[in-house]
């Protein structure tokens, strides 16, 4: 199981949302150049990095941050999100190293987009299902949907999607810990990996994944735990490595 670092980009600086919402930032540093380096130095194996104004906006507003950090880094695996809607855009990251992209909420307002992306792009698309009480939220998180998360995930494993990235809002950012039962139930309705997000604190909640991992969780995202050191990222990747039945490599 991966421990996947994220970057989250707003106005050019590195920071953390509290459960999704633009205004309760917090900014960890002006150059996420910099913070990807930390990050991989650590030992980090994949960074999830996400352009928040894109993901407000529709169209890529730090593309060029990005950019720099796929250039940086040719060898570690990159995942990217934030105002992804459009093949050209997909083409673009592809085309300066990034390794996947994430189809948020067009994947909710336009499901056969993402059939049509994994048949253009094949594996490299993943799909973001960002849950609020089980139900999708799109546009950055500023709009809650009728969706079930469960059954879209089904729906976009049959369209062929690498991944699933799972994320409770009303965890992410908080430090209250993975919403592991959301989690699970998700793991045993689909056959692909699934992506944890939203409430990673501690060692105690890379341990209680760990203990689940075999259900299908491929990784797990954190932010805040690192950037704020209640989680040591090169300590939570050596308990993982040791102790999770779900080996990804």
């Amino acid at each position: 199981m991966l421990i996947i670092p994220a970057i989250d980009i707003k106005n050019g600086k590195c920071v953390r949302l509290s459960q999704g919402q633009m205004n309760k930032e917090t900014i960890y540093s002006d150059d996420p150049v910099a913070v990807a380096d930390r990050w991989i130095e650590a030992g980090a194996r994949r960074l999830h990095i996400v352009d928040l104004d894109g993901a407000v906006n529709g169209t890529p507003r730090n593309a060029d941050i990005i950019n720099s950090i796929a250039a940086a880094h040719p060898d570690v695996p990159i995942q990217v999100g934030g105002g992804i809607r459009d093949e050209d855009t997909i083409q673009t990251y592809l085309d300066v190293g990034v390794s996947f992209v994430i189809i948020g909420t067009r994947a909710v307002t336009t499901p056969h987009f993402v059939s049509d992306v994994c048949l253009e792009f094949p594996g490299h698309i993943i799909v973001g299902l960002d849950a609020k009480n089980g139900k999708l939220a799109t546009n950055g998180w500023s709009k809650l949907s009728h969706h079930d998360a469960n059954d879209m995930a089904r729906r976009f494993e049959d369209d062929g999607v690498a991944a699933i990235i799972f994320t409770d809002i009303g965890r992410d950012g908080m430090l209250n810990s993975v919403n592991i039962d959301a989690t699970t139930d998700l793991c045993r309705d689909i056959t692909i990996p699934v992506i944890a997000s939203g409430g990673v604190s501690n060692l105690d909640d890379i341990s209680a994944l760990c203990k689940v991992s075999g259900e299908g969780i491929f990784g797990v995202i954190t932010g805040r735990a690192i950037y704020e050191g209640t989680l040591n990222l090169t300590e939570a990747q050596k308990l993982a490595d040791e102790h999770c039945s779900y080996k990804a490599y």
